[in-house]
């Protein structure tokens, strides 16, 4: 059974403690194919076996509360915290240092956007705005909000394509790369365009 068959078999057998476990946990910053989990949760509403609005309020209330938990341990934990994971994983601070320079451009619009069109950075934006001491409020309107137009998104595609919850999966992990690819390409060519014109200016 790949990892994907045994989330599914999780929610079908765990019903709604384990999505809003899952989506909590992958807030955190756990990798698990939490995609899939949102996608599957629709198919699953779309077959009867779910209800809508109790997804929705518990999948969304799992990741909000998945990024307090990410807000509040960083910003107790601070570089600290960074240094330890940088060192289990390269690609983790690769994710930290573009997290990094999103929070200090777009501040509480970065949060927004990363919940949903950029999540690969969601957990990172968390550590960095706990880190930067992001006003705690603005932290949890920006990425509570994000967070709902997330599970909305993902669930209700899996709900209207429950015939093709695997391929949707793929795809939208596939565009949200591609997404996060281009976002990082517009945000470092700015920055050489921005240096360039600072050196011919002096």
């Amino acid at each position: 059974m790949n990892v994907r068959d045994f989330v599914l078999t999780g929610i079908m057998d765990g019903g709604y403690p384990v999505l809003f476990g899952a989506t909590a946990i992958s807030a955190i910053g756990v990798p698990l194919p939490i995609t899939f989990v949102l996608v599957g949760a629709g198919s699953l509403i779309a077959q009867g076996e779910m209800n809508l609005w109790c997804v929705l309020v518990l999948m969304s209330g799992g990741a909000i509360l998945g990024d307090q938990i990410g807000y509040g341990l960083s910003r107790w934990g601070g570089r600290r915290l960074v240094r330890r994971l940088g060192r289990m994983s390269k690609a983790g601070e690769t994710c930290f240092k573009k997290a990094e320079a999103i929070s200090c451009k777009w501040g509480g619009a970065g949060v927004f956007f990363s919940r949903w069109l950029v999540t690969p950075l969601a957990p990172w934006l968390n550590v960095t705005s706990g880190m930067s001491r992001y006003p705690w409020r603005r932290f949890l309107l920006w990425s509570g909000v994000g967070e709902i137009l997330w599970v909305i998104i993902y669930v209700l595609l899996g709900k209207f394509f429950n015939d093709r919850v695997q391929v949707l999966s793929e795809t939208l992990g596939n565009l949200t790369w591609v997404i996060l690819g281009l976002f990082v390409s517009c945000a470092l060519g700015r920055a050489l365009w921005n240096r360039l014109r600072a050196t011919d200016s002096k």
